[in-house]
Formats: structure tokens, sequence, C-alpha cells
């Protein structure tokens, strides 16, 4: 049997993360870093994208970001086209952006 390692090496992949500055977007960055990827982060508020750049600059990952509100189809196809130009292609899109205030699901 192989190594784990080798089975999840992402190296020469390209990532993009919605929802990425931040909880679980964030993270899942980390990881894919961690394999070998290449990321681009995006999610609506640029400010937090730069912060979520210079935690990943601490534990020395580069990363990139795209403001964009997935929402609004111009976004998206700036989001994609910027990405693609950033990273060459896409390999792995992580569609994590969305939040949720806690409201039941009949009040949603």
């Amino acid at each position: 049997m192989g190594s784990i390692k080798k089975a999840f090496d992402l190296t020469g992949k390209t990532a993009l993360i919605t929802g990425g500055s931040r909880g679980l977007g964030l993270q899942i960055a980390e990881a894919l870093v961690e394999q070998g990827a290449k990321i681009v982060l995006s999610s609506r508020k640029a400010g937090d994208l730069e912060e979520a750049q210079k935690h990943l600059a601490k534990l020395g990952i580069e990363a990139d970001w795209i403001a964009a509100d997935n929402s609004k189809d111009e976004d998206i196809k700036r989001l994609a086209d910027g990405a693609i130009a950033k990273l060459g292609k896409v390999d792995i899109l992580v569609n994590n952006a969305g939040a949720t205030w806690g409201a039941l699901t009949e009040d949603h």
C-alpha cells in the first residue's frame, strides 16, 4: 500500500476557494496548500480577504484573492476569469461561500 500523503498529493494543482476568508473555507485553504496546491481565495469583502492573506502569510503560505459576490452573475464571471488569470487553470473548486444566521428553515 502507498502512503496516504502521496495519495493526497496536490503538487501542481490549483484551487479556488469561495468563502475562503474565514472559518471552514480558510481551514480548507490551509489544508490544500499543505498538500501542495496553489490557491486563490474569494469572498465578498476585500478587507476580510486581506486579513486571511496576512494570516496565511504568517504560516508561510502564499495566497492570492479576488473579492466577488457569488449571488451576482457578473461577479461569478469575473471571479472565474480572474482565478484562471492568476492560476493558469482551476483544478479544484471549493464552493464554500454562504453563511447562515441560525434561523429556522421555515423562516429562511
